[in-house]
C-alpha cells in the first residue's frame, strides 16, 4: 500500500484539540477524508473519521486493520503536518 497524496488543511481557530484535518489518497485510487490531527496532553496524534452513535459514542468509519498500517498512516500524516508549519 502506498499513500500517493496527502492534503493538510490547518484549522485557523485553534482554541481546542483539533489542529488540522487531513485527506489521504491510497494507491492513486482510494481517498479517506476527515482524518483529524489533534493535540493532547501527550502530544500530536491522529483520529480516524468517525460518526456519533445514538448512544453518544463515536465509531470509526474507516480505520487500519493493524498497528503497522496505523503507524505508517500516522507517521506520513504527521510529517506532512509538520512540513506545513
Amino acid at each position: 500500500m502506498k499513500i500517493s497524496d496527502i492534503r493538510i488543511r490547518r484549522i485557523q481557530k485553534q482554541d481546542g484539540m483539533l489542529k488540522a484535518v487531513a485527506s489521504i489518497t491510497i494507491d492513486d485510487c482510494f481517498v479517506i477524508h476527515d482524518i483529524k490531527i489533534l493535540e493532547g496532553e501527550n502530544g500530536i496524534f491522529i483520529g480516524m473519521p468517525s460518526r456519533k452513535t445514538a448512544e453518544g459514542d463515536y465509531k470509526d468509519i474507516a480505520h487500519p486493520l493493524n498497528s503497522e498500517t496505523r503507524d505508517m498512516i500516522r507517521d506520513v500524516i504527521l510529517t506532512a503536518y509538520r512540513e506545513t508549519e
